[in-house]
């Protein structure tokens, strides 16, 4: 039987909830997040999309692109609220619903709790009921695998549809930019372009083994994907990679017990969402950007796993012990656990064996 995936995104979900319940901010550029002369951009309205701001953009640069920009503080509590009002009607359609993020998810809807065998209707269904509880727009993606449903989502954006058949996807993929491709970011399709590759067409033309010598093992999904294909299913069950907290300062960090001190407060707010979860994480990292925007990350692994916060600290403490003397000014620090323990190794951690 022929898979019938849908990919639901949100329409600039931060921005858009901010605009729903604040009328004085509907049809202006808002930025969620950062404020003007510090952070970063959270999210964009389509206003403030018009002007080049996006998502992850200093605040500073959005501003001096959009100088009519407002920013408004996250409110994620109300995000998620909204969120899981989507997901029930999602559940209303199928079990096998995989979320990537707060405002997007795959629905595989090949059997369907509707019995529709339409998943264009299916899609449009779901829309209309997302606008109808939330006041929100939505847009979707619809197509045989992820890779197609998930890039036709983005087509008709915002509040629209876009199906890829089977018999579309061949000239499809073809004539799809390298930057486009879902999967493909900057630095990836920069190097592609280097070896003359510009569209899914001149991707299909390379050998798996130069794809493979060129990228890794990720080749062998661009080998793929160039040809239309992609067999990851939809997991209800999606693993949790890692799970992280970071703060930004509204002045830059220099102190380095200062910057102990603050690594230590968000500590306990990653042990706090750790144990939500109950998981344990063999690996700590610590990321540091500065006040030019750049990014550094150290890390650390226990393989018996951070079960403390007294462990925490004392990580947090070599790690900057080791980056000291600092080269500039701190704007952000995060701190985060990843690599977690299976399963029957947590429990016998946790009942003392």
């Amino acid at each position: 039987m022929q898979k019938k995936i849908i990919h639901i995104d949100m329409d600039a979900f931060f921005a858009s909830v901010e605009q729903r319940d604040n009328p004085d901010l509907r049809g202006k550029p808002v930025a969620v997040g950062g404020s003007a002369d510090r952070g970063v951009v959270a999210a964009a309205s389509y206003e403030a999309r018009k002007f080049g701001v996006r998502s992850a953009l200093p605040s500073v640069t959005a501003k001096r692109l959009c100088p009519s920009l407002i920013f408004v503080k996250p409110r994620f509590e109300v995000y998620k609220e909204v969120s899981r009002q989507i997901r029930e009607i999602f559940a209303e359609y199928t079990d096998l619903i995989e979320p990537l993020s707060l405002d997007e998810a795959y629905l595989d809807v090949t059997e369907n709790k509707q019995n529709n065998p339409i998943a264009t209707e299916i899609a449009f269904e779901i829309r209309t009921k997302i606008f109808e509880k939330t006041g929100l727009t939505a847009s979707a993606g619809i197509s045989y695998n992820k890779f197609l449903a998930k890039t036709a989502s983005d087509i008709n954006k915002p509040n629209g549809q876009c199906v890829i058949k089977p018999s579309q996807a061949e000239a499809f993929v073809e004539k799809l930019p390298i930057h486009k491709f879902y999967g493909i970011r900057k630095v990836t399709a920069e190097k592609m372009i280097s070896f003359g590759i510009f569209t899914g067409k001149q991707l299909k033309e390379q050998s798996l083994e130069f794809l493979k010598s060129k990228f890794g093992k990720v080749g062998s999904y661009y080998y793929e994907i160039a040809r239309g294909q992609d067999r990851r299913e939809v997991s209800p069950s999606r693993e949790t990679k890692s799970i992280s907290v970071e703060n930004t300062f509204s002045e830059d960090l220099i102190d380095v017990q200062t910057i102990k001190e603050e690594l230590f407060r968000l500590s306990e707010s990653l042990l706090k969402r750790i144990a939500k979860y109950n998981f344990i994480g063999k690996t700590l990292t610590i990321k540091i950007k500065y006040e030019d925007f750049e990014s550094i990350t150290r890390s650390k692994t226990y393989e018996s796993g951070y079960l403390n916060k007294d462990q925490i600290d004392q990580t947090v403490d070599f790690l900057i012990d080791n980056l000291v003397p600092f080269p500039k000014g701190i704007r952000l620090l995060g701190i985060g656990l990843s690599n977690f323990l299976e399963e029957n190794q947590d429990k016998q951690l946790r009942i003392g064996f």
